[in-house]
């Protein structure tokens, strides 16, 4: 299969593109490189099912030039993904996550149903001179987007509760992209991947509090917790997020539908930083930037994904962590 990846040379993206390849599919990747890095997908470059373009999403002609293609899945993951970042710049998240999604959605029905094709009732009536492919579009929410979970795991029916523009962006994106399945019949899925960590994720202050710590840790230097520290986290480890997002795209029984990705297990960050430290530095507890956008527990039920798509996580948090440890130790 052609498949467009956007955002795939940031963290999840590259190891999108790594899992599509490796099934053998030709894979374009679009990334303006304002949080992905080529160093990313270096490896990629000779492999000739692979492509980079750089471009933006908000832009026209970068995907005038892409969608001069035609892809029977575009996995969407190009976003402005920093909380804290969207309330200081709250303009920024929105246009990419909101617009930019939009333009995505636009050139995917062009694709699918030509620029003179028309709906009457529910049914298109396709222009037979517009040569047209079917799409579909698999894009990349948040867990974020939720409310606290109770003791029980968050279920794709629980309760959102946007405490960030991020949020809300991405919420008003996942609105549009089921929108776009309901009123025209574009195959869309959405997908709510828990929080994520692995190799390739940066470890500075943009980075997951996973590669923080783990640097931190290496360094001889203090871990820092925001807040109160007993705040928890459903931990995804990059690889079986990756798997997770290709199988979305590659299954028709989640069309329509919004579906999780976690390991089920939470884990307070106190927990977390006494399990990377070892013992080797200090813990410190530090004022949050802005309190209120933490939600204090995170837990995922993903029964729907293992029914829908038979997906289950194969890496625990200790094999992860030490994956995650080695890769960081030959970078520093």
């Amino acid at each position: 299969m052609n498949v467009l990846v956007t955002g795939g040379a940031g963290f999840i993206g590259r190891w999108v593109v790594k899992e599509l390849l490796g099934k053998g599919h030709k894979v374009t990747v679009l990334d303006n490189l304002s949080n992905g890095r080529l160093e990313n997908i270096s490896e990629f470059k000779n492999n000739p099912y692979f492509r980079f373009v750089k471009g933006d999403i908000k832009d026209e002609e970068p995907l005038e030039q892409i969608f001069c293609e035609q892809f029977d899945i575009i996995y969407h993951l190009a976003a402005s993904i920093n909380v804290q970042d969207s309330i200081d710049n709250p303009k920024t998240t929105f246009y990419n996550d909101t617009v930019g999604t939009f333009n995505i959605l636009e050139r995917a029905k062009i694709q699918m149903f030509g620029t003179s094709s028309k709906m009457i009732g529910e049914q298109w009536v396709i222009n037979s001179d517009e040569k047209v492919k079917p799409c579909k579009v698999v894009f990349m929410s948040t867990c974020m987007v939720y409310d606290k979970a109770k003791d029980y795991g968050i279920d794709e029916s629980h309760l959102t509760k946007p405490v960030s523009p991020y949020g809300g962006s991405k919420i008003a994106a996942e609105n549009l992209i089921l929108s776009y399945y309901n009123a025209y019949k574009l195959p869309t899925v959405v997908i709510r991947p828990f929080n994520t960590y692995g190799p390739f994720q940066k470890s500075n202050g943009e980075g997951g509090v996973i590669a923080i710590f783990i640097e931190n840790a290496l360094r001889g230097n203090v871990l820092n917790i925001y807040g109160s520290g007993e705040q928890t986290r459903d931990l995804l480890y990059v690889k079986d997020c990756a798997n997770f997002v290709v199988e979305a795209g590659l299954t028709d029984k989640v069309n329509g539908q919004i579906v999780n990705a976690g390991t089920g297990n939470d884990i307070k960050i106190n927990d977390l930083a006494k399990l990377i430290s070892n013992g080797r530095v200090d813990i410190k507890h530090i004022e949050h930037i802005h309190p209120q956008s933490e939600i204090m527990k995170l837990k995922c039920d993903y029964t729907k994904a293992k029914e829908l798509i038979g997906w289950e996580p194969q890496y625990t948090l200790d094999e992860g962590i030490k994956e995650t440890e080695e890769w960081i130790k030959k970078r520093i």
